[in-house]
């Protein structure tokens, strides 16, 4: 899907630009101490672009201090009040996101889109299943995708016919087919940038798989430009997953690959321990390599082949295997030490 270039911030999306991994903070925003040490740790986690909630006046002028204290785009999430838009802007929001259709009057929506014009502030507009107009429900009878689809063209429409097209739109569902299917359906009769993300998605384990199966579903088809993982849970979360599925489908590279087998009845070490550690140690390690954990001293070698490094164990020893190669042996203890001594030293 071809669409139009957007620029949030310091970074563009959109035109065939890299898709940035978006996130949101779930502290206080008026704490800008504790807000802006948030998105510090999730910018090193890979963050590009960060929502921040503005329910009050308070929160709208915080966003002045944040936008001074970090690096990445600073998104400002707007609902019902447009004076909280018009004073997010005001204080340096990089970028709105809004429901024009909770927003109020005509007048109201025309004083944030004039303000965002004024500002070349883009604009987030689109619609969640659980937003979805009454008329929509009636006329589609349920949430559908044809439903979010329209009503999201509609709210882009309603700014665009105030002379502004800067603009990304959003149609989230925490449905995975249904919100497959409305982005499948968006991406023919639209060239805005599009958000995607499942929302709702759930806590850390259900959430990871609902959204590694939408998000794949959608961005496999070339659909998307920025992408958000909802979790229940700590939100440097989000970043790990997004990371682990761009990379997965082909779309960023970066970042050491674990794989492991599944065990069996012939692994005798705590296989299921030594790859949780090594997955965990490899994190800040800056290769773009794959790195196999396996449990078998006779298949090991075999199937760690693909992979750029790999250790096996057996029964009181180790292997540490380069390209399918035994290159050394070693007692069993000793496998993690190994394997991050020669990550650290890794020369292609």
């Amino acid at each position: 899907m071809k669409t139009k270039v957007v620029q949030i911030g310091n970074r563009v999306i959109g035109g065939g630009n890299p898709i940035l991994i978006q996130s949101m903070t779930n502290t206080k925003t008026e704490d800008v101490a504790a807000t802006v040490a948030q998105i510090h740790a999730l910018t090193a986690a890979g963050c590009e672009i960060i929502r921040c909630a503005v329910p009050t006046q308070e929160a709208a002028a915080a966003l002045s201090e944040i936008r001074k204290q970090i690096e990445i785009p600073l998104v400002a999430d707007i609902h019902f009040d447009y004076r909280l838009a018009l004073a997010a802007m005001e204080n340096g929001a990089d970028k709105v996101r809004i429901n024009p259709g909770n927003i109020g009057s005509t007048e109201r929506v025309k004083a944030v889109v004039d303000c965002a014009k004024e500002r070349n502030i883009p604009l987030r507009v689109g619609v969640n299943s659980g937003s979805l107009e009454k008329e929509f429900l009636e006329k589609y009878n349920g949430v559908t995708a044809e439903g979010l689809v329209e009503s999201a063209l509609r709210q882009a429409q309603i700014i665009e016919d105030m002379g502004y097209d800067n603009l990304v739109i959003s149609i989230k569902s925490s449905n995975v087919p249904m919100c497959a299917k409305a982005h499948e359906l968006i991406a023919d009769r639209t060239d805005h940038p599009l958000h995607v993300g499942i929302t709702e998605a759930g806590t850390l384990y259900t959430g990871n798989l609902k959204s590694a199966l939408g998000l794949g579903i959608i961005l496999h088809q070339g659909i998307g430009d920025t992408i958000r993982v909802s979790l229940t849970g700590d939100p440097l979360e989000e970043i790990r997953t997004a990371k682990f599925i761009l990379r997965t489908l082909g779309l960023r590279s970066g970042g050491i690959e674990v794989v492991s087998c599944p065990t069996c009845g012939r692994t005798q070490i705590d296989l299921i321990g030594l790859a949780n550690e090594v997955e965990k140690m490899v994190q800040d390690i800056p290769l773009n390599i794959k790195v196999a954990v396996m449990g078998c001293v006779v298949n090991g070698p075999g199937e760690a082949r693909e992979a750029d490094i790999g250790i096996a164990g057996g029964k009181g020893e180790g292997l540490l295997i380069k390209k399918g190669e035994i290159v050394r042996k070693m007692p069993e203890d000793q496998l993690l030490s190994t394997l991050r001594e020669e990550l650290l030293n890794w020369r292609e």
